[in-house]
């Protein structure tokens, strides 16, 4: 795995992180394929919205359909059809997510199966194990990610945890070896709630372990955007420059585009499949509720400038006319839409930063998506 720098404007970044599944031209943004799919979407269809790297999840593949099936298999990439990047979370989101099913100490965290109730620990060798059966081109350690608020006493010896954690899992990388051929880097994971001193002395010790990439772990968990955006750049202003630094679980695409100013170069987030299967489009005019009667003998495409297969052929009209008929077609054009809308985002900020005019780009796009249709109730349900 190899990063490069091509350009900076300001605090934002253009590159190329290298793999041996292919190049992935960063700002990225990874469309979420928790449980080895995107909802809705076919992996071909993934292809056409620009998408150059998908994430998967270990916990979730690991209790289905499992890590033996997928290594018989060859691979998560053989197992679903997908020969491009995949980055794999640890399940470090859901020790937040699952909390009232989980138990945490030192060797790890013990699960109870939110599918059958069955015990599993997850300890920092383990997951790397489980990435390995998996075959990812990025594999990310096992790290706490805390909720919000917590007090500093709890944050400060959970982000202590999560180093131990994190430099237990490089042992286990350094050990081990890739099952099917390609390389997999480890990304480390700032934790540290919304603690400065926290989150420096994280940044700071996890640079030292010389990872080959570095998330930012623990936010968009409900704390004010303000405090997002301090924290992130903060992390990016500690974190070698010479390495992706990926802002997990981050979010819409004012705080995506806000995050690109800070310094972050990959991006992953359920809300544009999430939005999309709730009838909700982004657009660069803000976004559409496609329940909104205003679009009943609207035959203009959702968004006159967007490239996906939706927009190029359907109308408003037959959109909302699918999901007001319950048809499963709503689902994947929503979701074929909003994954280009943000894949094109990132890909636009990438040539603005490249031309060095990405401030003047960013408060443009920022005003034009500030846009609500009026009268729409745009809240997934």
């Amino acid at each position: 795995m190899k990063f490069s720098l091509v350009q900076r404007d300001g605090s934002a970044r253009a590159g190329i992180l290298s793999t041996g599944r292919g190049e992935i031209p960063t700002p990225a943004f990874m469309p979420v394929g928790t449980q080895g799919t995107v909802k809705a979407v076919e992996a071909r269809e993934l292809v056409e919205t620009g998408a150059s790297i998908i994430l998967g999840n270990a916990y979730h593949l690991y209790l289905r359909p499992g890590t033996p099936l997928i290594e018989k298999a060859g691979g998560l990439h053989r197992f679903m059809g997908w020969s491009k990047p995949i980055l794999t979370d640890s399940g470090g989101y859901q020790v937040f997510s699952l909390a009232g099913l989980r138990d945490i100490t030192e060797e790890g965290v013990r699960f109870r199966s939110h599918i059958d109730g069955s015990g599993h620990l997850f300890t920092p060798e383990g997951v790397v194990d489980i990435q390995r059966s998996l075959g990812s081109d990025v594999m990310m350690v096992l790290d706490e990610c805390t909720p919000y608020p917590c007090d500093e006493a709890y944050a400060r010896a959970s982000n202590a945890m999560t180093l131990r954690w994190a430099e237990r899992a490089r042992e286990r990388r350094e050990r081990t070896s890739p099952l099917y051929g390609q390389e997999q880097g480890l990304f480390g994971i700032v934790q540290g709630s919304t603690y400065p001193e926290i989150r420096e002395a994280s940044a700071r010790e996890l640079a030292a372990m010389d990872f080959d990439g570095y998330a930012i772990g623990g936010l968009a968990v409900g704390e004010p955007a303000d405090e997002m955006y301090g924290i992130t750049g903060l992390c990016t202003g500690i974190l070698p420059a010479g390495r992706p630094r990926y802002l997990m679980g981050v979010g819409t695409p004012q705080n995506i585009l806000e995050s690109i100013a800070r310094g972050v170069d990959m991006f992953d987030c359920v809300l544009p499949t999430r939005n999309g299967r709730n009838a909700v489009l982004f657009t660069r005019q803000g976004k559409l509720n496609m329940r909104n009667a205003a679009h009943a003998g609207d035959f203009t495409p959702a968004d006159a400038t967007c490239s996906c297969y939706g927009c190029r052929n359907f109308t408003r009209a037959y959109i909302r006319h699918l999901f007001k008929a319950g048809e499963i077609l709503a689902l994947q054009l929503a979701t074929l839409h909003n994954l280009t809308f943000y894949c094109r985002l990132v890909a636009e900020a990438r040539e603005a930063i490249l031309a060095k005019r990405f401030d003047e780009w960013k408060t443009m796009m920022l005003n034009a998506l500030s846009a609500e249709e009026a009268g729409a109730d745009t809240t997934p349900q």
